[in-house]
């Protein structure tokens, strides 16, 4: 059934900020295992349990087995899918590196960005319709953003541009998902996204070189795993669904998350500009809300 534009919508924004928490909990497990793994090993182990778990997703859910006998491997091997996952698989090994360098909320804080590329591009190649309000609010969101990263600031470092770069591949990921086929299952998006980060990280891990795992490491990469998982099938089910740039902005609220989970974990605690930044963020995506209503 055909979800009209307002349930639309409302699904992807849910979907989107679901996904948000989901990668904000699976970064601060491998962000603690850092400590006692290299970037390159723990993304590759983490990488082979999202694969077995999507794997067994795709079964139960049935999304191979019609493609097994007809079409799978075409809608896995489709350019865009092809296109999305090596993109993906890069952004997760750019971001991974600099967040193990930074502190959690100035990553997220910094991978926030992805909005501004996302609407700017469709509104001006998909020609999507965004009306002023929304470019305020995007600009809004944008601003609280820089108010916590705050630039001039020893937080942000070299690796604070490799998470930048990180960001903006990850924008061209999502533009790349609006490309694939409807008739693609997601899980199988999904899936091949996570191959792409173990066939990319696996040699990566060789040359860095591995160190002793212990059943811990095992356990929170296993955990970490199933949230990235169901974060990735959400995202692209938020990004296939509605109007794009009412909900991209909705990525602004791992950012509140990351805050809490930084101050819980590792005691970072926000500064006044900081503060000031996560009240514009707050209310740019109230007002994201309110301007994605259709009038009555």
């Amino acid at each position: 059934m055909q979800l009209l534009p307002a349930q639309a919508n409302h699904r992807g924004i849910v979907a989107m900020s679901l996904a948000m928490s989901l990668f904000i909990a699976n970064d601060a497990l491998v962000k603690y295992v850092s400590a006692s793994l290299p970037a390159a090993q723990l993304v590759f182990i983490r990488g082979l349990f999202a694969t077995s778990v999507l794997l067994l997703a795709a079964i139960a859910t049935g999304a191979l087995r019609p493609a097994i006998a007809t079409t799978a491997w075409q809608q896995l091997t489709q350019r865009p899918v092809l296109l999305r996952a090596g993109l993906d698989a890069i952004a997760t090994m750019a971001y991974l590196s600099a967040l193990f360098q930074l502190p959690i909320a100035n990553a997220s804080a910094i991978n926030l960005a992805a909005p501004t590329f996302i609407a700017l591009y469709a509104a001006m190649v998909w020609k999507e319709r965004v009306q002023a309000a929304r470019w305020v609010a995007i600009g809004a969101g944008f601003a609280g953003v820089l108010l916590i990263v705050q630039p001039a600031a020893d937080g942000f470092n070299a690796w604070s541009l490799v998470c930048l770069f990180a960001t903006v591949l990850q924008a061209a990921r999502d533009l790349v998902t609006r490309r694939i086929a409807l008739a693609v299952p997601s899980i199988l998006i999904t899936l091949a996204t996570s191959c792409a980060v173990v066939l990319l990280t696996g040699p990566l891990s060789l040359i860095q070189g591995w160190a002793p795992i212990e059943q811990r490491h095992l356990a929170l990469l296993a955990t970490a795993s199933l949230f990235l998982s169901a974060a990735y099938f959400l995202v692209i089910v938020a990004m296939r669904t509605g109007d794009m740039s009412l909900i991209a902005p909705f990525r602004y609220s791992s950012l509140l998350f990351a805050l809490l989970i930084g101050w819980l974990v590792w005691n970072d605690i926000p500064n006044l500009l900081s503060w000031a930044g996560i009240t514009l963020i707050v209310l740019a995506g109230l007002a994201m809300l309110h301007i994605g209503r259709p009038a009555r």
